[in-house]
């Protein structure tokens, strides 16, 4: 057979020795100064105040993420130590001992790998090498990266060492997981922490790393790269080197989303703008098309992290706060759609995409849970905070609620939590929610008119509250007023709130008149006859309670042993002292209140009390 030769030979073309010689952009465009490491300047600057003021300590910790300078700090000071020019803040670079410490390849200047260096024989044979001066430098400087690593037989060992280590000897240890170090370790170190680097500065960096390379790249590029590296140097430098070898003239945001396997920004915001418009059709038809291109769904799943992420930011701040994952030219889109959605719903949004992160990473059906998440989205409804809640259902109450949550709690140990739109009633046997829907929710905007019945409006009262009380339910229908009047007790239970009681043998029919559309029709009814909003609540009567409304007239009886209630409450010394010194009042009052030998701390618990 022929052996091929080649026809033509170019002088640019380069030899394989010099192809084999390449560096890796993360190792060209190492720090050698102090002042060029990014983000870390209180380290540098701490440190460069040690060297000019001789204040130099034998043992130093840095500890922070990955790529974010440890272990070029580590060998800057090296230099700083061992320059033949130093101890100095700025190393020349040029004499034999900088050289070759930049290189990793100083006798003096030992790096050593944690994780493969891990045991208490290493750490002996350094205990045995300490004593001895180094070769040529001034110092011996032991460098340990992922100093965690090592065993805790190989800490002990190393304790007295450090403690009192020969004056020509220096530790340097580095780690990304502090927390792993024994305290005792931690305390014969002087430690600094290296904080996550931000996005503008990487990408500062990378574009004079661009530029030093001869290269073209689109801001967005280099914002997608700084974005993706989360605080890390090293790893924005690696993928600027990966992309960078596609060969191209010019580095786009395009060749971006192609190698991370990323969606492109316009599709996700299509698909966010999808889910908001509450369209879940056409969000699967969004996620099944970018499966198809090959795109990883925990990527994507990571970028509507960071949408909902900016909506929420937005929504709160407005764009003064900066720092946002999509590009400047998407910032008004993005306003526009944090206006048509609350911050509420936005969190919850964030909710369920943390979830459906957590369930992704143990599960083999990763698209399957990306369309339940995409799903719910479209599906969640626009939230309401509870004080707005409470504002709308109580128009004419000029007081406003201060407490988000008030709470009594019973003396047979069952508690009732009220919230601002929302009864939640606990005990031990049962569990009970009125919610009212958003169809009978007042509109803000306007204010609800007093509609007077034939016979005038009459205020709803302690008082009148025995004679209004039939007119409502004459005028609620057979079914419902049925259903009512198996209540034992009704009463005021503070402002503007009426309480339904039924015994446990009338479960069913509570049940019945505290679904939420019945709910509304009742507080629609109150609003005819007395021409103000009211809050209803439904509750079950428990244990010795049956007895005593079974024993008393439904209302007339409930009425007066209230009042005599709340008077003895504001007896107690404790509660008179809150009312006098906070100008506090009391709201409501337990049936159990002032029964049995209970102490007054006990009993404190029966009497809700609110500040004015």
């Amino acid at each position: 057979m022929a052996k091929l030769t080649p026809t033509s030979t170019s002088k640019d073309t380069p030899s394989r020795p010099e192809q084999e010689a390449y560096t890796v952009l993360a190792r060209r465009y190492r720090p050698q100064q102090f002042q060029d490491v990014v983000g870390q300047e209180p380290v540098a600057r701490a440190l460069i105040n040690a060297l000019e003021g001789n204040r130099v300590a034998h043992a130093y910790l840095f500890t922070g993420a990955r790529g974010v300078g440890k272990t070029s700090t580590a060998r800057i000071l090296a230099k700083a130590l061992n320059c033949i020019n130093g101890p100095t803040p700025t190393p020349c670079d040029q004499c034999e001992r900088c050289r070759s410490i930049a290189s990793g390849e100083d006798v003096d200047v030992l790096e050593i790998d944690g994780a493969s260096n891990r045991g208490i024989d290493e750490i002996r044979e350094i205990r045995q090498n300490v004593q001895y001066r180094p070769s040529r430098a001034r110092y011996k400087i032991y460098i340990i990266d992922e100093v965690h690593m090592l065993t805790k037989d190989a800490f002990n060992a190393l304790l007295k060492t450090l403690e009192e280590p020969p004056s020509h000897v220096k530790f340097i240890f580095a780690t990304t997981e502090a927390q792993k170090i024994p305290l005792t370790i931690l305390s014969r170190c002087q430690r600094f922490d290296f904080a996550g680097i931000g996005t503008p500065r990487i990408v500062e960096r990378l574009r004079q790393v661009v530029a030093e390379e001869k290269m073209k790249a689109d801001d967005e590029a280099l914002e997608l790269i700084a974005r993706r590296a989360t605080g890390s140097m090293r790893d924005a430098q690696s993928l600027l080197d990966q992309v960078l070898a596609f060969g191209e003239e010019r580095l786009t945001a395009e060749h971006v989303y192609r190698l991370l396997g990323t969606a492109h920004v316009d599709r996700v915001m299509e698909l966010a703008k999808t889910i908001l418009e509450r369209d879940s059709k056409e969000a699967l038809k969004l996620l099944g098309r970018s499966v198809d291109e090959g795109l990883q769904l925990g990527e994507l799943l990571d970028q509507l992290i960071d949408y909902w992420r900016d909506l929420m930011v937005v929504n709160c701040g407005g764009m003064d706060i900066g720092d946002l994952s999509v590009p400047s030219r998407h910032c008004d889109t993005l306003v526009r759609q944090t206006q048509t959605v609350s911050l509420d719903t936005i969190l919850a949004g964030l909710d369920i995409l943390g979830t459906t992160k957590a369930r992704l990473r143990g599960s083999n059906h990763g698209r399957v849970l990306m369309e339940m998440a995409l799903v719910r989205l479209s599906r969640l409804d626009d939230l309401v905070s509870l004080s707005q809640l409470t504002q709308w259902l109580n128009p004419h109450d000029g007081r406003e609620l201060k407490s988000e949550n008030r709470g009594l709690r019973k003396q047979d140990g069952s508690k009732t939590i009220e919230n601002r739109g929302t009864t939640v009633e606990e005990d031990r046997h049962f569990r009970s929610e009125v919610q009212i829907p958003p169809s009978s929710i007042p509109d803000p905007s306007t204010s609800v008119p007093d509609v007077q019945s034939s016979n005038g409006a009459k205020e709803l009262t302690e008082a009148t509250l025995g004679e209004i009380w039939p007119g409502i339910l004459s005028q609620l229908g057979p079914m419902l007023a049925g259903n009512l009047n198996k209540a034992e007790r009704v009463a005021i239970s503070g402002p503007k709130t009426l309480v339904l009681t039924f015994p446990p043998r009338y479960n069913h029919e509570r049940d019945y008149c505290q679904e939420a559309t019945r709910v509304a029709r009742i507080q629609d009814v109150i609003r005819k006859v007395t021409g103000q909003s009211w809050n209803i609540r439904v509750e079950a009567v428990i244990g010795e309670e049956v007895d005593t409304l079974r024993k008393a007239a439904p209302i007339e009886r409930a009425t007066s042993s209230y009042r005599r209630q709340r008077a003895e409450a504001g007896q107690e010394p404790l509660v008179k002292r809150a009312m006098d010194q906070l100008g506090a009042q009391i709201v409501h009052v337990d049936d159990g209140f002032g029964v049995g030998t209970a102490e007054p701390p006990e009993q404190l618990e029966n009497a809700i009390i609110e500040e004015t």
